[in-house]
Parts: structure tokens; C-alpha cells; sequence
């Protein structure tokens, strides 16, 4: 299933996508839980294993979530055209976030074996991306990107602590532009960004590059866990 899904993160032309929607800054408020996309993204990509397009995704979630939709954008006292503007381009980002951290999913299992991995929204609320149940041990991952601003994720705490070992997984991405064209203009080497970024992330096998600039986890930042676990298990 990980060559699968990896095959389709390549097809998506991340850059045509990020030039028609990252610069749509409309809908930037909390959303309500009702018409958020994360429950969806996990059944249509993990549950489902339908790994569609965002275009046809966010057909589906217009479809599931339209009346919610409509009632929100009401009580923002937005146009319509605006919001649907905006609405689409807020779970455009969402989406590309969300797909990411699935193919993590799909990467641990092809380390952890099948079915021991779990990721639900329920889990997200919990501060736990990746559920891994592995030789009668529980460990969550908690995931997250950091951006300029500081770290991207869940601006909440969760409810109540689940049973596991929690690992916290920090890493930075530079801009688009630079991953797809990491040298210097005049071909004098690398840009800095870039250098800094493959020294701490490339090098050390904990991430890897699609051609198409999707920045994805590699089976090491898993397997060292799972050999730690089988060492202790013997």
C-alpha cells in the first residue's frame, strides 16, 4: 500500500496546486468541528484507501458538508463567492498537510507490520498523528511541522492522555521553490536553506524528496524504534 499511496503523492502537481491556493487567505478563523475536513481525509485515504485527487476530494466534502457549510458562512456574514473561495483553498491546505502525514502512516506500517497502526480524528484530538501497537507496546507519534511562526498543528489540549510512550517528531520544510530548485542561479552550489535542510533531515535519513516537492518520512525514523522493541522482546 506505501508504494501505492507514495506513486500517488508524486501524481499531485504540488506546485500548480500550492500557486492557486496558498495565497487565498479568506477563511482563517477556528472552524467548527462540523465542517472540518480532518475525519474525512482519514476515511477516504486510510480507511477507504481511496487516494483521489483534491478536486474530487473536496467534491465529496462540499457534498457531506454543504448545509453545515452554508449555516457557517451565514453566521460570518460573508459573501457566499468569498467563502466558497476561501473555504476551498483553507481545506486545500488541510488536505496537503493531512495526505503528508497518512503517507507517514503507511510507511510505519510497512516497518511495524499490517495492522498495527491506527490514525482516526479521534487520535488527532488526542495529540497522537500515529498510533503504532507493536509486541504489547503502545507508542504515539505526535508530529508536527515547524514553520516560521513556530510549531503548525492543533491549537488545543487534549481531553485526557492516552495509554502509550509519546515521541514528539519535530522537522522544517524550506519553501517550495527552493526544494525544487535547491541551487544557487549561477550553479555555485546550494542555497543555504536548502543545505541546512538536507544536513539535518537528508542526511540523516529521517526524510526524503518526491520530485514533485512533497517532503515525506522514511522507514528509519521508525525502524530504530522497532529495533529498540525487539531488542528488549527477545
Amino acid at each position: 500500500m506505501l508504494e501505492t499511496f507514495s506513486k500517488f503523492l508524486q501524481s499531485v502537481d504540488l506546485k500548480a496546486y500550492r500557486a492557486k491556493y496558498m495565497p487565498i487567505k479568506i477563511v482563517e478563523m477556528n472552524l467548527p468541528k462540523n465542517i472540518q475536513a480532518i475525519e474525512l481525509l482519514y476515511r477516504v485515504y486510510w480507511d477507504e484507501k481511496k487516494f483521489i485527487d483534491f478536486e474530487e476530494f473536496y467534491t465529496i466534502y462540499k457534498k457531506e458538508k454543504w448545509k453545515e457549510l452554508r449555516n457557517f458562512q451565514k453566521k460570518t456574514g460573508m459573501c457566499a463567492k468569498c467563502f466558497e473561495k476561501g473555504i476551498r483553498a483553507r481545506t486545500y491546505r488541510t488536505w496537503a498537510g493531512l495526505i503528508t502525514q497518512i503517507h507517514a502512516g503507511y510507511v510505519a506500517e510497512q516497518v511495524f507490520g499490517p495492522d498495527t497502526i491506527k490514525m482516526s480524528e479521534e487520535l488527532d484530538h488526542q495529540d497522537t498523528d500515529i498510533q503504532v501497537y507493536y509486541k504489547g507496546t503502545t507508542i504515539n507519534y505526535d508530529v508536527k511541522k515547524i514553520a516560521n511562526a513556530g510549531v503548525m498543528g492543533r491549537g488545543h489540549t487534549p481531553k485526557r492522555p492516552i495509554p502509550g510512550e509519546k515521541i514528539s517528531i519535530r522537522y522544517e520544510v524550506p519553501n517550495l521553490d527552493i526544494i525544487l530548485h535547491p541551487k544557487k542561479k549561477r550553479g555555485e552550489g546550494f542555497k543555504k536553506a536548502y543545505t541546512d535542510f538536507a544536513d539535518k533531515y537528508l542526511k540523516t535519513k529521517m526524510l526524503a524528496v518526491f520530485p514533485n516537492g512533497f517532503v515525506v518520512f522514511t522507514p528509519h525514523i521508525f525502524g530504530q524504534k522497532k529495533k529498540e522493541i525487539d531488542q528488549i522482546s527477545k
